[in-house]
Parts: C-alpha cells; sequence; structure tokens
C-alpha cells in the first residue's frame, strides 16, 4: 500500500512537472506573419521610439540618445537588472534579429535563443502596441549607430534568476491585448489611451504591485512605491491630479513643470525628455486621456520621516 502510494506520488509529480514545463514554455511570434514586406514609416518609428523611452534604459548615461549600448543598472526588490544592447550593432546589439524576433521580444517576452525576458522589460504593455507601429520602431532602430559591448548580466538572488519561472509569471499576468480603440470615444481619446497604456506603459510606474510584482489593475494609474525603491510615484488618476487642467498635464509632458511651479524630479525627469520629443498632438491627447480617468485612492502613501 504504502508502495503504491509512494509511485502515485511519483507519477503526480512527473505529471506537475511536465505540465508547468509544457505551458511555461517560452512563445513566439509566427514569422509567417512578417513574411509581407513592410513599408517602415521612420518618423512614426522614432515616435514609438520615444514614447517608449528606450533611451531611459538602453542609453547609458543617457547623453547620446543613439548610443543604445545598455547596461544602466534598474534595482528592484527582485535584484538588479541590466538593460541589454539593442543597437543594431549585429554581435553585440540586435542588428542581425528578424522582425519576428524584435515583435515576438517586445510582445511575448522572449529572446531570440528561446528564453524568457524578464518584465523589468516592460512587455505587458508593449502587448498592446500594433504590429505595424512595432514594424517601425525597429526599422527606426535599425537605422542608429551600432555600439559595441555588452551589459552585464543581471543580478538576481535565487529563486528569481531561474529564468522558466517567468514562465509561471506570465501565465497569472501576462493577458494585455493589441489596444482597441472605443468607438464611444473620440479619435484624440483613443490616441492618448493607445500611447499611454501601451508604448508610453505608464502603468508599469503608475499602478502598485503585488508580492509577485503583477500590477494591481484595481489600482491602475493611482500611484504607488517606485519600482527602484526610491521613493514614491504619484497618483495620476482624477483623485491626484483632479486640479490639473488638460493644458496643464500636455505642459507637464513638454516641460516637467507642475501647475504649482515644482519641476519633475527621479525617473519622471527621464520620461519628460522623452515625451518632450513628441508632437504637441500627442502631449494633448495623452493628456486628454490622463484627465478622463476616474479617481482611484489608491496605495496610502507613508508619512515622510
Amino acid at each position: 500500500m504504502v508502495r503504491n502510494l509512494i509511485g502515485l506520488g511519483v507519477a503526480a509529480g512527473v505529471i506537475a512537472i511536465a505540465a508547468f514545463w509544457f505551458f511555461t514554455a517560452p512563445k513566439v511570434e509566427p514569422a509567417a506573419e512578417f513574411a509581407t514586406a513592410h513599408k517602415a514609416d521612420l518618423v512614426n518609428g522614432k515616435t514609438m521610439f520615444d514614447i517608449g523611452g528606450c533611451v531611459s534604459c538602453h542609453a547609458k548615461g543617457r547623453d547620446d540618445r543613439t548610443h543604445l549600448g545598455g547596461g544602466e543598472p534598474l534595482t528592484s526588490p527582485f535584484g538588479t537588472f541590466f538593460p541589454p544592447n539593442i543597437s543594431s550593432d549585429p554581435n553585440d546589439g540586435i542588428g542581425r534579429w528578424t522582425e519576428a524576433q524584435f515583435v515576438t521580444a517586445m510582445r511575448d517576452g522572449t529572446s531570440p535563443s528561446g528564453e524568457h525576458l524578464y518584465p523589468a522589460f516592460p512587455y505587458p504593455s508593449y502587448r498592446r502596441v500594433t504590429t505595424a507601429d512595432l514594424r517601425d520602431l525597429f526599422a527606426y532602430l535599425k537605422t542608429l549607430p551600432p555600439v559595441q559591448g555588452r551589459a552585464p548580466d543581471h543580478n538576481l538572488p535565487f529563486p528569481f534568476n531561474i529564468r522558466r519561472l517567468v514562465g509561471g509569471w506570465k501565465l497569472l499576468f501576462l493577458n494585455a491585448t493589441p489596444f482597441t480603440p472605443d468607438p464611444g470615444r473620440s479619435a484624440q481619446w483613443n490616441r492618448g489611451a493607445y500611447l499611454v497604456n501601451g508604448p508610453g506603459h505608464c502603468a508599469e510606474c503608475h499602478t502598485a504591485r503585488n508580492a509577485l510584482g503583477g500590477l494591481l489593475d484595481g489600482e491602475r494609474f493611482a500611484g504607488g512605491p517606485d519600482p527602484e525603491g526610491k521613493g514614491w510615484v504619484p497618483n495620476i488618476t482624477q483623485k491626484g491630479i483632479g486640479s490639473w487642467s488638460e493644458k496643464d498635464v500636455a505642459d507637464f509632458l513638454q516641460s516637467g513643470m507642475t501647475p504649482e511651479f515644482d519641476s519633475a524630479g527621479g525617473g519622471m525627469a527621464a520620461v519628460i525628455r522623452n515625451t518632450a520629443q513628441l508632437t504637441d498632438a500627442d502631449r494633448q491627447a495623452m493628456a486628454v486621456y490622463i484627465k478622463s480617468l476616474p479617481p482611484i485612492d489608491g496605495p496610502v502613501r507613508p508619512a515622510k520621516k
């Protein structure tokens, strides 16, 4: 009897491991989807580059917006991540990547070598970006100069250094789909919603997370602890910026100055350097959408000591 129970336990364990291995397998975009030639819009590609904030993580020092050698450390409760080289260098960057591999990384969080990418790279938000915009971004990146050298390996403690576990995280939290316009809203509102929720990935910082690092959807945009542990990210729903006008929001995205004549600091200062590159129309669209967000209380900010 005991021997049978042990045998059943071992069999159940093997089945559980096999199921986990199957359901956490890295996913890839079918190459056939990219067989048709795409006429790249480099102006749009640059817009995706700017709103996506590629410079903030992949340009070490951020002095040269075209120097995408990676390596800028990104601290988190799970360890320190080092964004990779995404320049056009064929050996150290993405110069040999195909469109399918690029879109797979951006949308599914899977590398060309078939490994899970860590969600410190905000692919949960990039899943909302259209294929055409991702192809334009890829084309734009290839116009930028190659940079030699690779970023250091991530410095993550056990068990976070086991990439296969990211597959389990994806099962729980990687559920966004490409953005679908709301027919009941204006074209301007839809453009703003797309930029904020998709390539702009604003929720990745302005939304609190659970213990596993998943966004708390019920508190979306309501602020919370800085993901890098350097303070507090403000609430940008009407609960937090209800006194701001659409013009105030649009001006802030260009200058970094609040209506109270304060200036953006920390990570937001880097964001402003990116949104300042956008057109006035895109910043205004983002402002229209942000001002439409309903008030949400969000987590309570700890009192300053």
